[in-house]
């Protein structure tokens, strides 16, 4: 890891920079996959995912059959793991519905505003290196709690043709209408789309590899949204003097085994910290299974010392991190001088690990500085908001004089003349 001490100003956006991404080039094999796919539809999925994937399907779609046989495979106490997880995701996510909003402020002249549901959503599931079925959890549940009334979800199948087993049994217990065997830039486009066996979806969330990310940025060009640009995960650490070296070693490790582009930061307020934290992570990255993924992503990472709270704040806050943790026994100050994160971990016994599992909130978040105008994925994301007037004689007796001189100043005169023909027959 890279390291630097009182940093300057003048540098501290150069510092913030992420290991680089350029998807420009994937955009040519992006275009003619969703291009093949809209031609020839599932034939066209089938043979991508034996290109790129080297497995061999008959059929994308995921069977009732297999899904149960899926199911008996996982163990009662991963069971009941993934059920605590989504009683504490779902508990957080149901706290989040609110009423509608309805306001009077003229007689007569009355607006609201009510959420409804997105009707079909589609969720991308990684599971390339690791199967993320607490992704499931993230994104199932609070479709499921919105009223989403079709929930397709697209998943990569292992060499053997099938979806791993705590996938299916996550995705059954969520609620998850429709499951395919589908990953990378074809899963996208059949989402997109639509197939003979794929429903076309609204929006569709989760992560994903360069190519998916490159494919759900193309994607928007068929009127497709997306829960939010992603890059590479990401974490980043502050601690001063009451921080323990090996918890925040480990907390960097669990963002670095994610993948070799990954970055994780450490912000320190004491500058013995450092050599420290270092010594840890030589320690223990020799003992993880994915060790050179993680020794990969920490060459893209760094070490920061400020001897200032509010220089480390506010790069703290220019660098945006996804996931943000404040490991010092007085985090006051930085906790109330957080304006850009995804999701903040406070206090020395909260790691990183808890928000992407089991305490309750989303690990669906924004990467690459985007958390400076972007929220990680909740209960409204999976809704749209509409407004709705009713104006009653009184009330347009009131507004309307102002409505048509505004008309008229802007040069619509038949927006003017739709008051005013109604204002006429109340005179």
């Amino acid at each position: 890891m890279r390291t630097y001490k009182n940093p300057e100003p003048s540098t501290w956006s150069s510092l913030c920079s992420r290991p680089a991404l350029d998807y420009q080039p994937l955009m040519s094999l992006v275009s003619e996959v969703f291009e093949q796919v809209s031609a020839r539809g599932d034939s066209a999925l089938i043979e991508y995912t034996q290109k790129f994937d080297r497995v061999e399907l008959s059929d994308v779609a995921v069977s009732s059959q297999e899904v149960q046989e899926g199911i008996a495979q996982v163990s009662d106490e991963l069971k009941q793991a993934i059920c605590l997880a989504k009683d504490q995701i779902e508990a957080f996510h149901r706290a989040q519905i609110t009423q509608r909003v309805s306001v009077e402020r003229t007689p007569g002249v009355l607006c609201w505003q009510e959420k409804k549901p997105i009707q079909k959503v589609g969720l991308y599931i990684p599971g390339g290196s690791a199967p993320l079925f607490s992704t499931i959890l993230m994104l199932a549940v609070p479709a499921q709690i919105a009223g989403c009334q079709e929930v397709v979800m697209c998943t990569p199948a292992q060499s053997n043709g099938s979806v791993h087993p705590a996938v299916l049994y996550t995705a059954q217990l969520c609620g998850v209408t429709k499951i395919f065997k589908l990953g990378g830039i074809q899963a996208i486009a059949a989402m997109t789309l639509g197939t003979a066996s794929v429903p076309a979806v609204y929006k569709i969330f989760g992560p994903g590899n360069q190519y998916v990310t490159a494919a759900k940025q193309y994607a928007q060009q068929f009127g497709v949204s997306i829960d939010m640009p992603a890059g590479p995960s990401e974490l980043l650490v502050l601690c001063d003097h009451t921080a323990q070296p090996s918890f925040v070693a480990a907390d960097l490790l669990s963002q670095a085994e994610h993948g070799p582009d990954s970055q994780v930061v450490l912000v320190s307020l004491d500058p013995d910290m450092l050599s420290l934290v270092n010594a840890e992570l030589q320690a223990q990255v020799v003992e993880l299974p994915r060790k050179e993924i993680a020794l990969k992503a920490l060459e893209n990472s760094l070490m920061v010392q400020f001897s200032s709270t509010a220089d480390a704040a506010d790069w703290i806050n220019l660098y945006a991190p996804e996931h943000y943790i404040i490991a010092m026994d007085q985090p006051d100050f930085f906790v109330n001088s957080v304006q850009n994160a995804g999701s903040v971990f406070i206090g020395h016994y909260t790691p990183e690990s808890a928000g992407d599992y089991a305490s309750g909130t989303n690990h669906t978040l924004p990467t690459n500085g985007y958390a400076k105008q972007y929220s990680g994925v909740h209960l409204d994301s999976f809704q749209k908001q509409i407004t709705f007037q009713e104006i009653k004689p009184q009330g347009l007796q009131v507004i309307g004089p102002a409505v048509a001189l505004m008309a008229e100043a802007e040069g619509l005169e038949a927006h003017k003349q739709a008051v005013t023909k109604r204002l006429m027959t109340l005179d």
